[in-house]
């Protein structure tokens, strides 16, 4: 089977109303990748003030990597920086990014961040604390929300958990997971008492562009070394027509100085 094909053996279920905007996942983001809280693997997206005083309400929920089943960032990646591994985490190697942004520009949940600010800066994005998991641990976000607004698990309970949760409060939650068909499917996925738009969350179509960016990148090789042959063959024929015109010529200027040498005799 193919890895792009196979369901994740992980998964987040983020659910908007435990959340309380305390911020503490992009605390413990910062500290175990160490880094500053402006370049954490994680975020807040919040609504604006909704319904009429004294009730007035704020949403706010956790934002990362949606660890898509067949990853648009992968397949828009020219030199393997990024891969969905087997346990479906998106992972990132720094050390092979050359930071052309393709993947920012193929995600289409505006995942992937870029260190701006840096002399050489490169992409930032959520491994699923994959280090951690080899532990036996959970990811540091889900490890520390206080309210588990952030649930992390094996996939299929994940996606049981979302389901269980809409059917038994049909009142509170929008009847929907979003990431379950997102993009062909995601390991991240949520549910909220608000609309996901109002969240700020992307409208992204359920099949994944991953399959068109994959022709594009992995054609390009072969359309580049085509058109190299290609031009190749025709530096290859002007040179021999014009070394071919330069032979005539000169034959031709020979011939003129032996007539006229023959004449002046």
């Amino acid at each position: 089977m193919s890895e792009h094909s196979n369901s994740p053996r992980y998964g987040f279920l983020i659910d908007a109303s435990y959340c309380i905007d305390c911020r503490s996942c992009m605390v413990a983001c910062s500290v175990e990748n160490n880094v500053p809280m402006d370049s954490t693997r994680i975020w807040i997206k919040e609504t604006g003030i909704t319904g009429t005083f004294p009730d007035l309400k704020r949403y706010t929920v956790p934002y990362h990597c949606m660890h898509c089943k067949d990853p648009s960032c992968v397949s828009a990646c020219t030199v393997g920086a990024l891969q969905r591994n087997e346990d479906g985490i998106v992972s990132y190697d720094r050390d092979i990014c050359i930071g052309c942004r393709y993947c920012i520009y193929a995600c289409p949940f505006g995942v992937p961040n870029y260190e701006w600010n840096e002399r050489f800066p490169l992409v930032v994005k959520c491994d699923m604390c994959i280090s951690r998991l080899g532990e036996g641990e959970q990811p540091a976000c889900a490890a520390t929300c206080p309210t588990g607004a952030i649930l992390f698990g094996k996939y299929e309970e994940v996606v049981a958990e979302a389901h269980k949760r809409i059917n038994e409060n049909p009142d509170k939650y929008v009847n929907h997971v979003y990431g379950e068909e997102e993009n062909g499917g995601t390991a991240t996925m949520y549910i909220s008492p608000v609309p996901f738009e109002e969240l700020g969350f992307p409208v992204a179509e359920i099949t994944s562009p991953a399959y068109s960016n994959r022709l594009v990148t992995e054609g390009t090789p072969m359309v580049a070394g085509a058109m190299l042959v290609g031009l190749s063959g025709a530096y290859l024929t002007i040179k021999h027509l014009k070394e071919d015109a330069e032979r005539e010529r000169l034959e031709a200027e020979q011939e003129q100085s032996t007539l006229a040498a023959g004449e002046e005799k």
